[in-house]
């Protein structure tokens, strides 16, 4: 038995909390039900501790797997769930806002809950007060409440967007967590090159001074670079700074991005990734958004926006562009050439059996899974790669002071 602490809602609107001994979360939910609450969040053991040290969580928060802004996807995710459970549940929409307000932890999203229930209340439509905060809720999200309020199912288009979020923040962590073990040797290698730069290498040529040994061709080359990244740091770190900003101005340009964006397709193993995510990203975002009763030419054109690779986002104008006038998603597609056979193929067959919107959710499954197997093997060459490249630098490093200690022994010191 576990201790879980919960926040929950009575009929009238009142937030009660407290704690609960159960087994798991689905007991806790039960218990709070037949209480006769509404289950808003169930903390499990632990998590409260963990909140209190968010500090040492790992945030890489990439744009291409998080097309909202302005707050996390984690935030933003518990946000629509919590929401979604409230008017699921009947409580009128004024109400189910009024709650939130009071639940919501985070300082930015309550003050942005609090401005769209006075909206709400002022006699302006959820997807109207909503749109008033693209940073947070963009275009997807608005134009799925929009749909859901002119079809009268606000509440199911809420459980789809939080299922949406759901496996959308899942794809994020699969591809963060691959790339914190690389991003930690890569910091643990240059701390490492750091101490020996400006730490062992400069005792090692007290040392030689002292005994006024002369030193071999390559550990007087070593010296003579640790020289100078000692005494001209802050010029290497302008040139470093000068050709990021280099790097950013260009990958901002209309130009530079789409050489980049190509160029990262065309990268082994990296650019299968990343295609895979934007497939994954691109087919869940079009069929949640079909699925919702967002118009087909509507859908594509906010797909576009949330696409990370300006490749693959020029594709979608593409056949945008095809299906306006008539034709179908698959068939541009694949005269396109950019989007893999596979996921083409299974468009085709949604569209001549006429269940798009369910192939592309199976296109999205299909490709979540070819994310985590890209992930893995990608994790598989660049480990030992990273490795090799620290083993490199460090013998580049030893061997010359190696040889000058050889060269000690040669005279007799």
């Amino acid at each position: 038995m576990a201790e879980f602490f919960y926040k929950a809602s009575d009929r009238s609107g009142k937030v009660l909390q407290g704690s609960i001994e159960a087994p798991d979360q689905s007991t806790v939910i039960a218990q709070i039900r037949k209480m006769g609450y509404i289950p808003i969040r169930i903390d499990a053991p632990g998590s409260r501790r963990r909140a209190s040290s968010s500090w040492l969580d790992i945030n890489l928060d990439f744009k291409l797997l998080n097309p909202f802004s302005g707050v996390s996807g984690k935030v933003l995710l518990a946000f629509t769930q919590e929401l979604s459970t409230l008017i699921k549940s009947g409580l009128p929409l004024d109400r189910s806002l009024s709650i939130i307000t009071e639940v919501t932890d985070h300082p930015r999203l309550k003050t942005i809950a609090e401005e769209v229930l006075k909206d709400v209340r002022g006699g302006k439509s959820l997807s109207d007060a909503f749109a008033k905060h693209p940073a947070v809720f963009n275009r997807l999200y608005v134009s799925m409440i929009k749909a859901g309020e002119a079809g009268g199912a606000l509440d199911v288009v809420f459980e789809r967007l939080a299922d949406f979020l759901e496996r959308s923040q899942n794809l994020k962590s699969t591809v963060t967590n691959a790339v914190i073990y690389p991003a930690v040797i890569i910091v643990v290698m240059g701390l490492m090159v750091v101490l020996l730069v400006f730490k062992i290498i400069p005792e090692f040529v007290e040392i030689f001074d002292t005994l006024g040994q002369k030193l071999p061709a390559s550990t007087q080359l070593l010296v003579y670079c640790s020289d100078v990244l000692i005494g001209y740091w802050w010029l290497v770190l302008l040139a470093v700074l000068g050709l990021y900003y280099w790097f950013k101005k260009y990958r901002d340009s209309e130009a530079g991005r789409r050489r980049l964006d190509s160029l990262l397709l065309r990268v082994a193993i990296l650019g299968d990734l990343m295609l895979k995510v934007e497939v994954a990203r691109f087919s869940r975002t079009l069929g949640t958004l079909i699925n919702s009763g967002v118009p087909i030419l509507q859908a594509l054109a906010i797909v576009k926006e949330t696409v990370g690779n300006v490749v693959v986002s020029g594709s979608i104008v593409r056949v945008h562009k095809e299906v306006k006038e008539g034709k179908g998603v698959s068939a541009p597609m694949r005269a396109d050439g950019i989007f893999p056979s596979l996921a083409v193929h299974m468009l085709r067959v949604g569209e001549e059996t006429g269940r798009m919107e369910e192939m592309l959710m199976k296109v999205a499954d299909t490709y979540d899974v070819e994310v985590q197997n890209a992930v893995k093997k990608f994790v598989a060459f660049l480990e030992p790669a990273l490795i090799v490249i620290m083993a490199l630098l460090v013998v580049a490093i030893i061997v010359p002071i190696i040889l000058a200690i050889a060269s000690m022994n040669n005279v007799g010191i």
